[in-house]
């Protein structure tokens, strides 16, 4: 059986809460060319950003740490300090760091960069919400703090938004960009390096490219990290897809026929493809794909189970309302289940709860597409209008993670896990090319970035695989690298 990509046990006798030493970790590959690059930076002054591309179950946090971990013992850095967007994916980094006998104190307003609990910490850690409202105290203490030569790391760092002709209305970036302006290096961590709004972020570098018959500027990574190469190496899990396909009704049926059916996977107008998605989702709607999809999620679940004991399942809902009478659903069916939303300040604990088994689905509007860290994950239910490329890989991308105990037990390739989702020609779309890393190419603001989903040409190369492949017909999507289309017989 293959054994974990890396190992965080402390050697015997090392003592606690200190590091082990250099190669007490195992690095990844990855993790080991992050280092590298790393201190040729610092050796080569000039560009002080670093941009990693790495998705989800990647090792992102713990690459980040050991580069820090490396280059301090090598007298090359003293300082850290974290940036991340939200209070859960906080205690995520403590605990990581704790793991590496890193010390983080997360601050908090009020706190004096020279009081002497944070002068014998490693670093700081700061939610992006905590340094925009406390901007100018924080740009203070760290002007006159003595801090040597420090890392600044901005974990998923696409939500640091740059727009110089209205900086207040990308505030987090702003900050950072403030806070950050005296750290020897600035390390950006991604697995989404996109934005609908088709602005820069903070720690990228920006290249020309030719596209076509014009030049434009692209976010170049300095490491780019595919999902495709992790599921081979048995880092993460590989995703298989089943798109519930169905005719959509609109108008009102009577004698004179003014209605109006639209299959739900062959929409072209996008008008047209929008509203069938609002009406898909719908656990009412007389097409019935909700349900359908939702009843089939549940069965793949039972399945998955037989294997694996503890696993549970995700629904991404549309709103509170939507969200509820999916619960209603489920819990008719007998399961266990949770509903977070941000408006429920429990919801961090009903996450919690989740993770340690306490409940078979987790219903959610909009909380658990970043930085939720749950390997017992294994099915996915997509029920939600958004259909942005970024919302989608991030969504589903939570049923990819292994832990220690799953990647002791399991061959490679790891065995899969499953996204349940309307035959929405986007989403589709999206899951063709989930597993590629795709440039981040920054047009004119007259472009709509949604009119041309990102990966448009090259998904046409990679056809799905269709099974009974008809109105109300299941379509399968195998990833990596989809087969061809199954004959009819």
């Amino acid at each position: 059986m293959p054994s974990p990509s890396f190992d965080l046990q402390p050697p015997q006798g090392a003592r606690p809460g200190r590091s082990a030493g250099p190669g007490s970790v195992q690095p990844r590959q990855w993790q080991a060319q992050l280092i590298a690059l790393l201190r040729r930076r610092l050796e080569r002054p000039g560009s002080h950003d670093v941009l990693i591309n790495a998705g989800p179950g990647a090792g992102k946090t713990l690459g980040a740490l050991l580069g820090f971990e490396r280059l301090q013992g090598e007298g090359r850095l003293e300082r850290l300090l974290v940036f991340c967007h939200r209070s859960s994916i906080a205690s995520q980094w403590l605990a990581a760091a704790a793991r590496l006998g890193v010390h983080l104190e997360e601050w908090q307003p009020g706190t004096d960069l020279n009081q002497e609990a944070i002068r014998k910490a490693h670093g700081l850690l700061i939610t992006y919400q905590a340094a925009g409202r406390n901007l100018e105290q924080l740009e203070q203490q760290l002007t006159t703090a003595d801090w040597g030569p420090w890392l600044a790391i901005a974990d998923e760092v696409h939500h640091l938004g740059v727009d110089p002709e209205e900086p207040d209305a990308t505030a987090w970036g702003h900050a950072f960009s403030r806070l950050s302006s005296g750290a020897r290096l600035r390390l950006g961590l991604t697995g989404t390096p996109f934005r609908a709004d088709n602005l820069a972020f903070c720690a990228a570098r920006r290249v020309q490219v030719r596209d076509g018959a014009e030049w434009v500027e692209q976010i170049a990574p300095d490491l780019s990290v595919e999902p495709r190469e992790l599921i081979a190496a048995g880092d993460v899990r590989p995703l298989e897809f089943r798109f519930q396909d169905g005719w959509v009704d609109h108008g009102r049926q009577g004698e004179l026929g003014d209605s109006e059916r639209s299959p739900l996977s062959q929409e072209q107008r996008e008008s047209w493809r929008a509203r069938n998605l609002r009406r898909a989702i719908r656990l009412g709607d007389s097409s019935s794909i909700a349900l359908r999809l939702l009843l089939n999620a549940r069965r793949r679940l039972e399945t998955v189970r037989r294997d694996h004991a503890e696993a549970g399942g995700l629904v991404i809902a549309r709103d509170i309302a939507h969200a509820r009478r999916i619960c209603g659903l489920l819990e008719e069916e007998g399961d266990r289940v949770h509903l977070v939303h941000s408006q429920d300040p429990e919801a961090p604990q009903r996450m919690e709860a989740f993770k340690a088994g306490e409940a078979d689905w987790l219903v959610s509007i909009d909380m658990c597409a970043e930085g939720f860290d749950a390997p017992r994950l294994r099915v996915v239910a997509y029920l939600t209008t958004v259909v942005t490329r970024t919302r989608f890989v991030q969504g589903i991308t939570r049923a990819v993670r292994m832990d220690a105990g799953r990647s002791a037990t399991e061959s490679v390739p790891r065995h899969p896990s499953y996204v349940f989702a309307p035959a929405d020609p986007l989403l589709m779309q999206y899951a063709r090319t989930w597993s590629l890393s795709e440039p981040y190419v920054l047009r004119s603001r007259s472009v709509d970035s949604e009119a041309e989903p990102s990966g448009a040409g090259r998904g046409a190369q990679l056809p799905l695989q269709a099974v009974e492949d008809g109105a109300g017909a299941v379509i399968r999507m195998r990833g990596p690298q989809l087969p061809d289309f199954l004959m009819q017989r």
